[in-house]
């Protein structure tokens, strides 16, 4: 029996007990060493273990995503969401912070759609393995076209066995596990709900058909995974690893697009792209997995109580990409409060830890340092107070869409580092957030502007900074811009149905029809449903809006501009909101974003809508002109004379906030010789109700 696995099991079990009485502040005891961050090209690391441990991990991460790089046939993989690691030295540290389901575990991967962070117990010798499989599919997103379940399940299936060492191992079944373990008493019991393997499950005589299998809708964001220990995943491991022995990839590439782009069945795809048939391809499959010898040897070492089962023979060796020496890193050591405030920021993502998290980042705000004691006296603003806390809890009110208290936290952050680039696009998330959550403008679109560019420049590969950038502008007028900012989003979120969606709303904006058509046409024909459902909204409405310049009306809707319709949700790998939610362009109100508003929940407290007014019905005409004056004293009405040639026009609306306004932030009651571009619905000859004004 290995005596280092034996400590490991005992230790894992006995956690079980510290966990009734271990508390968070536990993780920054005084006499715990100093807490260092090494920054490499693609990664972040946090640690507690000592400079040497930062840079071990941070080297084999940016080896990891070298070698994930090398098996999709890339020389260089994007990182359009930054990536954290906290790695913790010990699992008492890893276990206060995991869920409980994972409290044994050795690494743990927390989505976010402004950052990723993982988790890793340095107690394991390999903890990278436990966060493997997540990490290949936020590769896949960001890096690979979009991809059919079997392809990205197989491949991350492959990706999570991988071992480095003198060399890197790959191949082994990542779902094999032991079945004797060794209990308190040190004796040595046989686990009987072990569940199968996939070796096991692949040494059946049944397998899916190669067309069941290519064609089962499986959500591939890996977002949404359940027990991998089924056939499905089983077989898509081994169909994957078979062609990448095989050196099939480009082919798997030509697949998609005949099945994706030119719509070919999957039957005649396979034979093109392959030259095999459905059969031939399964053969050739079954025929592989029964060379793997190595395989069945393992799960019959798996099944013996004197074997360590954590270091499994690997079929696939591939050279180290380089070692430590050949990557620049920079090593800074960090404040316990500050690492105190990442962790808090961790948790604050994990539901079971929600509400201690925030306690706990609160009292990094407060100065309640020891012993529920204010320390008030002889202090200074920057030793209570905390930046990296107000952040962190300004991100997670911008999760529950409570932008006036994310305003605040916002301020108070950048109060004590005015020039933290995750304060700015905190800012740029808060306006864009909430244009869609309530339906209104952006409000201070130049300062939003500017802030994004920020970002861009600290983050070049930031995908979410162009995406808000290219929205911001098309509300600012600005359509090649747009464009501009948009396909860089695309191109570094090439599967982000959100990214792809607003493209489509920019065409419409421009009057660029038939690529707009292509646009959702190809999301409505998607699997994503609620992309397949608001693109086929605007597909329906885009007749009408092309020829008067706004969607038709519907019941309990006000008059949105063209191409409004609702935006889907992004990949929920990215994204934890609502499957649907409005677009930036169908804004009709414009409350101020800043601190002064009212701190509500938008999602559940909405004012009760005003009793409808009568408006005039029919189609849309389009006027340009000068405005002459501006009347507000009925506010929050407004009359605007308009001169149009010979004809002065008095275009009425009965709230000039919510008036959609292009070329400025909003309506201003002061505006007098500024020309226009408008759209009103006629009231009598020279009369009518506003739908939106063009600052000229």
């Amino acid at each position: 029996m290995n005596r280092s696995f034996l400590a490991i099991m005992i230790s894992r079990l006995a956690l079980v007990v510290f966990l009734l009485a271990a508390a968070p502040q536990s993780l920054f005891a005084k006499d715990e060493p100093k807490w260092l961050e090494v920054h490499t090209a693609h990664f972040s690391v946090v640690s507690d273990a000592g400079e040497k441990r930062g840079r071990d991990i941070a080297m084999r991460m940016e080896q990891i995503r070298t070698i994930f790089g090398r098996l999709i046939l890339k020389d260089k993989l994007k990182v359009p969401v930054p990536i954290t690691v906290i790695a913790l030295k010990n699992e008492k540290q890893y276990a206060a912070v995991a869920p409980e389901k994972q409290a044994l575990a050795a690494g743990l991967y927390v989505p976010g759609s402004d950052r990723i962070y993982l988790v890793l117990n340095l107690f394991d010798p390999d903890p990278w393995r436990a966060i493997a499989h997540p990490l290949a599919h936020y590769f896949l997103n960001y890096n690979y076209p979009p991809a059919a379940g079997w392809f990205d399940e197989g491949l991350a299936e492959y990706f999570s066995s991988i071992q480095i060492g003198r060399q890197v191992d790959l191949g082994g079944d990542p779902e094999l596990a032991p079945e004797w373990h060794e209990d308190v008493f040190d004796e040595m019991r046989r686990d009987p709900k072990v569940p199968q393997s996939l070796t096991q499950l692949l040494s059946s005589p049944i397998w899916l058909s190669m067309a069941d299998l290519f064609t089962m809708k499986h959500d591939a964001s890996g977002a949404r995974e359940g027990t991998h220990h089924t056939l499905y995943y089983a077989q898509s491991w081994m169909v994957v690893h078979y062609l990448l022995k095989k050196n099939k990839l480009p082919q798997v590439g030509t697949y998609f697009d005949l099945v994706q782009n030119q719509h070919l069945p999957v039957e005649k795809a396979m034979v093109q792209a392959f030259d095999m048939s459905q059969a031939q391809l399964e053969d050739a499959a079954k025929t592989y997995f029964k060379s793997l010898s190595g395989l069945g040897i393992a799960l019959d070492q798996a099944k013996l109580p004197n074997i360590d089962p954590t270091t499994p023979a690997q079929p696939d060796h591939l050279a180290l990409p380089f070692g430590g020496d050949d990557i620049g890193m920079a090593v800074n050591s960090i404040k316990d409060d500050d690492a105190r405030a990442m962790i808090g920021d961790v948790m604050a993502r994990i539901p079971e830890h929600h509400d201690q998290a925030l306690r706990d980042l609160q009292q990094l705000t407060t100065g309640d340092r020891e012993n529920g004691k204010n320390k008030n006296t002889n202090t200074t603003k920057d030793e209570k107070d905390n930046e990296i806390a107000h952040r962190a809890l300004a991100a997670d009110l911008l999760r529950q869409k409570k932008f006036g208290a994310a305003a605040d936290e916002l301020e108070k952050a950048g109060d004590l580092n005015p020039r933290d680039a995750w304060i700015w696009y905190y800012r740029s998330v808060m306006k864009y957030q909430k244009a869609q959550a309530t339906r209104q403008q952006m409000q201070g679109l130049a300062n939003m502007m500017q802030d994004l560019r920020a970002v861009a420049d600290w983050y070049p590969e930031l995908a979410d900074a162009y995406n808000m950038l290219g929205m911001a502008r098309i509300e600012g007028g600005g359509i090649n811009s747009a464009l501009e900012a948009q396909r860089q989003a695309i191109t570094l979120a090439p599967r982000s149905t959100e990214y792809l969606f607003n493209l489509g709303q920019i065409y419409v904006a421009g009057k660029k029809w038939e690529q707009a058509r292509d646009v959702f046409t190809r999301l409505k024909s998607g699997s994503d449903r609620a992309a397949a459902t608001a693109a086929k909204q605007q597909l329906d409405d885009l007749d009408t809006v092309q020829k008067y310049g706004v969607r038709p009306e519907r019941r309990g809707e006000n008059q949105a501009p063209a191409g409004a319709a609702s935006t889907p949700a992004a990949n929920t790998a990215a994204k934890a909101s609502s499957p649907v939610k409005p677009s930036i362009s169908d804004s009709i109100n414009t409350d101020s974003i800043n601190g002064e508003e009212e701190d509500e929940d938008t999602t559940s407290k909405a004012k009760a809508p005003a009793p409808p007014k009568t408006a005039p019905t029919g189609p849309v005409q389009f006027l340009r002109g000068k405005i002459v004056s501006s009347d507000c004293s009925k506010s929050p009405e407004a009359t605007v004379t308009v001169l149009s040639g010979m004809t002065t026009y008095a275009l009425h609306a009965s709230d000039y906030k919510t008036l959609l306004v292009i070329g400025e932030d909003q309506f201003s009651c002061q505006w007098a010789n500024r020309l226009v571009s408008i759209n009103y619905r006629a009231k009598g000859k020279t009369g009518g109700e506003l739908v939106s004004i063009e600052l000229r």
